[in-house]
């Protein structure tokens, strides 16, 4: 069983999780991180770490950023070719740098939320 932690008030975020979603079986447990006490619990992040990057608990393992993409689009089935692209290395490399600025500039747009 695989736990996505995202922000579901990123217009961005939220749309991309909902296409996941409708492509998905019961192998993902997908939680809203905003103004999630419990989400902050599990995974041991602060709420600022987890509307920065999103996050994964796979194995009992927090991973997140880029990494997460891979772990969704491997237990995805329609997604399995963009896992088995990104999963090597040097494409993983881009991969990472695109999301970490992308990240960035969604974590600005969101970083209101902070404020409640």
């Amino acid at each position: 069983m695989v736990k996505v932690f995202f922000n579901n008030s990123c217009n961005i975020c939220r749309t991309e999780i909902n296409h996941y979603k409708k492509h998905c079986d019961d192998n993902i447990i997908w939680i809203d991180v905003t103004d999630n006490q419990d989400a902050q619990n599990i995974t041991s992040k602060s709420y600022e770490e987890l509307l920065r990057r999103m996050h994964v608990i796979q194995d009992g393992k927090v991973i997140d950023g880029a990494e997460s993409f891979l772990i969704i689009w491997k237990n995805i089935p329609k997604y399995n070719f963009l896992y088995n692209i990104f999963k090597i290395k040097p494409l993983f490399f881009f991969l990472n740098i695109f999301y970490e600025i992308a990240a960035y500039f969604l974590f600005l747009k969101n970083k209101h939320l902070l404020k409640k």
